[in-house]
């Protein structure tokens, strides 16, 4: 599912997601849990302040982000 991701560039220069958006409902990132690299994507594992887990695909030749998979918070 291709989304919309606004990212901050950290001390290193690397962009981090911030800011996705569920079609028109933002949702903010808390805490990026882990990130790793692929010959043309970068991953990230991210916690949403909805608590939801989300993992986020960054094609970068493309230009493009993905959302590759979501779980949501457990009550």
């Amino acid at each position: 599912m291709r989304i919309q991701v606004e990212c901050k560039v950290d001390y290193r220069g690397e962009e981090s997601p911030q800011r996705f958006f569920l079609g028109e409902r933002p949702v903010e990132v808390m805490e990026v849990v882990d990130r790793w690299p692929a010959s043309d994507r970068n991953y990230f594992k991210v916690l949403g302040d909805d608590q939801g887990m989300y993992i986020l695909r960054h094609d970068i030749e493309a230009l493009r982000w993905e959302l590759v998979m979501f779980k949501m918070a457990e009550a």
